[in-house]
């Protein structure tokens, strides 16, 4: 799609309809999950921040020679491709953000030069493999310099026994391999490219007074993510504009959603409320992805600079498959950036405390998400509740699910991904720590977990396992991935 579109044309023109898949040309609203509606709104959502200006671009390229003794000599090239199209038809939502600005069968690397001008264009090539003998044109796909996904199925070549050794060149080929089967992992291809595509157009609203252009600056760079500071008189004219029948409807929307109300007045809700749409608002104006607010730092004096406690609608944006981060932590909003991309669903940013004898760590912070499963899956239960440092202001205790995998990680600069997996065990409901909280089993050494801890208190978690698209993701950025609960460093 060349053309530019606003937030809205795009809402339009696409909703969520899988926790990965991203569908176009919806333009109905999901209808909202029982009992909370404030968390889908009137127009429909999107699944990740970034995805509203342009559409996924993957350069589609099968990969076969006629006549190849492997799979067979008999094998009909454009047969096998169409068998691939098949399946590529039949996991049709997966893709519906996709744009494929090539899809072609090439048979020589003379082709694929022919392509070059159009694999430039693309945020990853798809190579599948299709015969032996097709070494010569994955080398010419390479020499692109695109993120790289290779699919091969058995039988399709002995090509594989020299994939580990392209992957380990010194110039470093920008490749990661699927050797299976399951073709769904041609859904998984992609979502390394969706992340980068999506970094690219994100942009972050940061509410203070601190300077972040360094940290701002260096992500440009290397992501291409925008990150502007919004100043509080720019807040409270959003504010100011929301219509207070608004504001009461969102917040019956709250009330009647919840398990139940226990600190927080009605009018503390209405405000709350109120500031949420705002937040909206304002990315929909300036076309921005995620908002952040220096709750604890420059608008720290029980928020009296602000007209109501964020933290409502950091959920509310979460829930709609935008962003909403606290305590203007540009890293943890980066890392969520990243997992939604890879992952559809929104991220819980949180301060660890340990249990190790439950192999555990505890993952908590005030502001939670109640449709953490992503933005059309049913949400999860919760209660309104005050923040519990400052016994005061509007925040969404929620009651994840016991039994998920989860992801936990934190993009620390511009090069190193930190990040360990576990299975939720416990959603504990005590009066200390934070409100919203999960004890999660740690997969690997616990001891070790905490003994590597660095980098500051801050995580991000989402739900399932990343692991293998932190891989490929982070191998296609050029960022060391390290699992903290692990005994030596995983890199990519």
């Amino acid at each position: 799609m060349a053309q530019k579109l606003t937030r809205r044309e795009f809402l339009q023109a696409a909703a969520a309809a899988g926790s990965v898949a991203y569908l176009a040309g919806c333009a109905k609203t999901i209808p909202p999950a029982a009992g909370l509606t404030a968390a889908a709104p009137k127009a429909p959502v999107l699944v990740s921040p970034g995805c509203r200006k342009s559409r996924v671009k993957v350069a589609k390229v099968y990969m076969g020679i006629p006549g190849a003794a492997w799979p067979t000599p008999t094998l009909d090239l454009k047969e096998e491709m169409q068998k691939y199209e098949g399946e590529f038809a039949r996991m049709k939502k997966e893709f519906a953000d996709v744009d494929f600005v090539v899809n072609e069968l090439v048979t020589s690397p003379e082709q694929v030069q022919a392509l070059k001008e159009k694999m430039a264009a693309a945020d990853g090539v798809l190579a599948i493999h299709l015969s032996m003998g097709a070494m010569g044109i994955l080398n010419q796909i390479l020499t692109a310099g695109k993120p790289t996904v290779l699919f091969a199925a058995p039988y399709s070549g002995h090509e594989w026994t020299a994939f580990g050794s392209v992957q380990k060149a010194p110039e470093g080929a920008l490749l990661e391999c699927m050797l299976t089967t399951d073709y769904s992992q041609l859904a998984a291809a992609v979502r390394p490219f969706r992340a980068i595509h999506h970094l690219r157009e994100a942009k972050i609203l940061n509410v203070t007074t601190s300077d972040f252009s360094g940290y701002a600056n260096a992500i440009k760079e290397k992501f291409g993510t925008g990150m502007v500071k919004v100043s509080l008189e720019e807040v409270e004219k959003a504010y100011e504009s929301i219509p207070d029948s608004d504001a009461e409807a969102e917040a019956r929307r709250w009330i009647r959603g919840a398990m139940k109300v226990v600190e927080p007045s009605r009018e503390n809700i209405v405000r709350s409320c109120k500031l949420a749409l705002a937040f909206e608002k304002m990315l929909d104006e300036q076309e921005g992805t995620m908002m952040t607010v220096d709750c604890y730092g420059t608008m720290w004096d029980k928020t009296i600079l602000l007209p109501a406690y964020p933290c409502l609608g950091f959920a509310r944006l979460n829930s709609m498959g935008l962003g909403g981060m606290c305590e203007s932590d540009l890293r943890s909003a980066m890392t969520q950036i990243i997992m939604q991309g890879l992952c559809g669903r929104p991220g819980f940013v949180n301060d660890p405390t340990m249990d190790v004898s439950k192999h555990a760590i505890i993952l908590a912070h005030c502001m939670g998400t109640p449709r953490m499963a992503g933005p059309d899956k049913p949400p999860a239960r919760y209660r309104l509740r005050c923040v519990m440092e400052r016994q005061e202001g509007v925040v969404p205790q929620v009651f994840m699910e016991v039994g998920r995998k989860t992801t936990t990680a934190e993009l620390i600069g511009t090069d190193q991904m930190l990040y360990f997996t576990g299975d939720i065990i416990e959603t504990p409901d005590l009066p200390r720590g934070c409100r919203t909280k999960i004890t999660v089993k740690v997969d690997g050494d616990v001891e070790r977990l905490w003994q590597n801890w660095s980098q500051g208190l801050h995580r991000t978690t989402c739900y399932g396992d990343l692991t293998e698209d932190l891989k490929r993701f982070c191998r296609f950025t050029k960022i060391k991935l390290l699992n903290e609960a692990a005994e030596r460093p995983v890199t990519a």
